[in-house]
Formats: C-alpha cells, structure tokens, sequence
C-alpha cells in the first residue's frame, strides 16, 4: 500500500479583486480558503518571492502568518534564481522575505526554478553553500529545489550538491509524464536515485487537466461519475512512488473541500484508471497547441508588458469548446489596452529563458498575431 502523501496549498494563483492587477488580493475569500484547509488538517502553504509581482509573500503574511499561531502551519519559500545579483543580494532578499512573510524562519525554503539558464551563476554565488548556511543559522529547516530542465542537468546537479538537499520539487502530472519539454516522469527517476522525497507542482498543469474537453471528461465519468477532473490529476500526481507532497492552487472553498476529500480519502490510480488517464492526455493534445501553464514568469521583465500567457489561453481557447473566436478576440481587444500586443514583441527572448516549459514563446506570439491581428484595429495602449 503506497505510504500517505501530504497535500500543499500553492500560493501562484490566488483569489484576485481585479484579474489585470495581480496584487489586488481578495483577502476575504483568501482568508475562507486558508482557513479551511487548516481545519481540514493540511497545514503546508508555498509562496515564493516572485508571486503575484512580487507581493505573494505579504499576501500570505497577511492572511496565514498574522492571523493562525506560528506552530499551526508550514511555510514554505523560495529564493529567486534569477533576479539575485551576488551573494550579497542573496542576503538581501532573504531578509526581505522574512520580513515580506513576518516570520523568523521558513520550514522549508527552496532555490527557485533551477535549470540551465541560471545554474552556472548558482554555481559561482555558492546559492547551495547560501542555504546550508542559513539552515546553519536556524533561518531554514529544511533546503529544496524547484527544477524545470533535463534530467541529465538534474542528475549533475544532485551529484554534486545532493547532500545539501532535503527535497526536490519537480513538475509531475500525467500530460507532462512523457512530454520531451518536461519528462517528468525520468526527473523522478532520477530523484528516486538519490533517495530524495519529491513534491509535486502543477499536478494540475496549470488547470489544463481541470478544464478538459467535453470528450476527455466522459472517459473520467464514466469510470468515476462523481469524481472531478482536478481528483483525478492528484490522484495520478501521488500515486508516483517517491512523491511525499502535492501541491496546488486553490480559488474557491469547494476546491478545497474536493481536493483535501482526495487526500484525507487517498485512493492510487489503477492500471485500468492509467489507460484511461493516457486516452484523456492524447485529447488534450489535439486541443492544446499552446501547452501553456500560465505561471507568468515570462512576463518578468518582458520590455514590451505583452500578457503572454493570458494571450495564450485566448488562442487555445479558440481550439476547445470554451469559447468562441469573437468572443475570444473581445478579450484580446481588452488585454491590449493595458499591455503589448504579441506583434510588439521585439524578439529579445528573456521569456523563453524564464519559461519553465521551455516553450519557444516568440514563434507562439507569431501565431497568436497571426489570429489575432490580422485586419483588426486596435485602440492605442494608454
């Protein structure tokens, strides 16, 4: 019988008052949610630095860390990869995260989406030899990793600063298992070898396997009539040998109730239930062409303000069922007004180097220009 898995509430995608502001919190709701989950029995929250431009953390402080005693929850954090300059900044921002969070200590803090782009400066500024020593200090219980890259730069990296790892955080889902951008499932294998437990991000893949098609979600009914998609992909995501947590993202007190039921009622997925879950992934695709997350790390530091991932869902929304190509281009008309349109993008590439999935986004904005654009007129972006 596979061991219990515990379940994290992911800090990306909270309740918002105004989708275009990402720190326009709704705390009211984001207290009910938090709240809930805690007497649910689940204790786990992980924010990082960078969430909801930069204010997740204080979102959290507010709505978890000043209102429940500090013994009640964990809290977990992240150190971003990319935006530190040197060791000092490194300092920096670590001191500023304690503050941003009003604690005196993370449970666990994690080197934020490791992969090629920033490992060779991890590498010079010693961010490994960094968190051993603040877990030195008492700042840090327990030191992780979030990665997003191959599993041969997993396996280098683990051989060499392994020892200094409590856990990996990696992206596991069944759309991704296979995926040649992701390969979920030979990262975990990897991590198997070394004998690190695994928590899983984006079991959800960014709601993409919340939202299916008409046609995948009559496969899961049919098996399972009063089961949710979302039940599903968390079922799948902790059923992998090696996975001791699983995160996601929560809007309403009904994702909460149906996703700790999942845990607090765990059941692995089956041989017979896995068929059916590589039958729903092989729908997905055909109507996915954007196999987006909407993390929006591409949009840190973009020159141009394009909204890339809301872009993005608009274009695969064109290709399911949920909706329209006018209705489609009515919400493309609305972005524009306040961010670049995908025909601004000068093609400097800093998203494609953030992007976890490693997607080629410049060639994406074409496209999505190409729908679009083409014979429209836009009001000027004030």
């Amino acid at each position: 019988m596979k061991q219990n898995v515990d379940f994290g509430f992911g800090c990306m995608r909270l309740p918002l008052l105004t989708a275009e502001e990402s720190d326009s919190f709704d705390y009211e709701n984001i207290n009910k949610i938090f709240d809930r989950f805690l007497e649910k029995g689940f204790t786990y929250f992980d924010t990082a630095y960078t969430y909801h431009g930069y204010h997740g953390e204080e979102a959290v402080r507010k709505a978890l860390v000043e209102r429940h005693a500090r013994d009640s929850f964990k809290l977990a954090t992240k150190m971003p990869l990319r935006d530190f300059k040197d060791a000092d900044d490194m300092d920096k921002i670590f001191s500023e995260q304690l503050e941003h969070c009003g604690v005196s200590y993370f449970d666990y803090y994690l080197l934020h989406n490791m992969g090629t782009n920033v490992y060779e400066k991890c590498k010079k500024y010693d961010a490994f030899g960094f968190a051993a020593k603040k877990k030195a200090e008492g700042k840090i219980r327990n030191i992780g990793m979030s990665f997003h890259d191959t599993p041969e730069l997993l396996d280098e990296i683990l051989s060499k600063y392994g020892e200094m790892l409590d856990f990996i955080q990696l992206q596991v889902n069944y759309a991704d298992w296979e995926q040649t951008n992701v390969q979920s499932r030979r990262c975990i294998d990897v991590v198997r070898k070394y004998k690190k437990p695994v928590t899983v991000m984006e079991p959800c893949k960014g709601g993409t396997l919340v939202n299916l098609p008409k046609e995948a979600e009559d496969i899961l009914k049919s098996k399972r009539p009063n089961s949710s998609s979302a039940s599903w992909a968390l079922r799948f995501a902790a059923s992998q040998y090696g996975v001791t947590r699983v995160l996601s993202g929560m809007n309403s007190i009904e994702q909460v109730e149906d996703n700790t039921d999942t845990f607090l009622n765990f059941e692995p997925i089956t041989e017979i239930e896995q068929k059916l879950l590589n039958n729903v992934k092989e729908i997905i695709e055909k109507n996915t062409p954007i196999p987006c997350t909407g993390c929006s790390y591409c949009t840190h530091g973009c020159p141009k303000g394009i909204a890339i991932p809301e872009y993005f869902a608009l274009f695969n929304n064109i290709s399911q069922i949920t909706g329209s190509f006018s209705s489609q281009a009515v919400y493309y008309n609305n972005i524009a007004l306040k961010h670049g349109k995908a025909s601004e993008c000068i093609e400097c590439g800093q998203c494609e180097k953030a992007c976890p999935q490693h997607l080629p986004i410049r060639k994406y904005l074409k496209d999505v220009k190409e729908k679009f654009e083409a014979g429209s007129s836009f009001p000027v972006r004030k």
